[in-house]
């Protein structure tokens, strides 16, 4: 457990203290376990830094602020903590939009950025149905939200997967769920709506991998303007937890990027 004076984060670093640093940040009502095979396959060529972000796994769960803004903020203080010097940013759903946020925000902080079925780019029924989900997550917290997750899972996804997220989205607290999913999308300066998406891509300055599970989200975000070296993938037939659904292409996907530090096109 680290005391950033801001808050106190549970941190866990696998490699050697002088490799490149490699960041792995999960999602909304997740925590760092769910990158465990991640951060042993890639520990042999980097830094793997594994946090759980506030009010979500073993680290402080603040009684406010539990947002995705905040949640960069206490990384950019992680990582200034731990000297590392620039890391590849890597975050799924969520932690997709608190990557690309520490990348705006804090640019010295990262050398660049991978996210995975980011929480960035919400359109149509999805920003329609926006209201009554937080309304949801407001009266029921985690019960609302673990009802959610359990179908976010494609028919391939490994045995048990479903069950570990129901079972760790239950155990966050109700007024993190609610204050996380409202920093996502309704707070003032969130960023999940895709007007506000674009707005906010567009202050990012490092080159940026971005997959996505839906083919219209992909190539809209194809047509967004981006820094020389961006790419965006498809995965087609997987569900919202790509990279623990695909653990070993997520490595070699990684890997490719990063090894170099910089964006490969292998």
């Amino acid at each position: 457990m680290l005391d950033l004076h801001r808050i106190r984060l549970f941190c866990t670093s696998l490699g050697p203290d002088d490799a490149p640093a490699l960041l792995l940040v999960h999602g909304w009502g997740g925590d760092g376990r769910e990158w465990s095979p991640h951060a042993e396959a890639l520990a042999g060529r980097f830094r793997v830094l594994v946090p759980d972000l506030r009010g979500h796994g073993r680290s402080e769960v603040p009684a406010e602020g539990n947002t995705p803004l905040e949640m960069a903020e206490d990384l950019a203080a992680l990582i200034t903590a731990l000297g590392t010097g620039p890391v590849t940013a890597v975050g799924h759903s969520m932690g997709g939009q608190v990557v690309n946020l520490l990348a705006v925000h804090h640019p010295h902080t990262v050398r660049s950025v991978i996210a995975l079925d980011p929480a960035h780019g919400a359109h149509g029924p999805e920003v329609e149905q926006i209201p009554a989900r937080l309304a949801e997550y407001e009266r029921h917290g985690a019960r609302a939200a673990a009802s959610f997750v359990a179908g976010a899972f494609s028919p391939h996804a490994p045995a048990g997967l479903r069950t570990a997220h129901v079972r760790t989205m239950l155990g966050t607290p109700d007024h993190v769920i609610a204050q996380a999913y409202a920093g996502m999308y309704t707070d003032p300066g969130a960023v999940g709506i895709r007007p506000h998406s674009e707005e906010y891509l567009r202050g990012r300055t490092q080159p940026a991998l971005t997959v996505w599970t839906s083919a219209e989200a992909a190539e809209w975000e194809r047509g967004t303007p981006g820094v020389h070296g961006s790419l965006v993938h498809h995965w087609p037939g997987t569900g919202h937890y790509l990279h623990e659904e695909r653990p070993e292409r997520t490595i070699r996907l990684v890997l490719g990027w990063a090894a170099e530090e910089g964006p490969s096109r292998s």
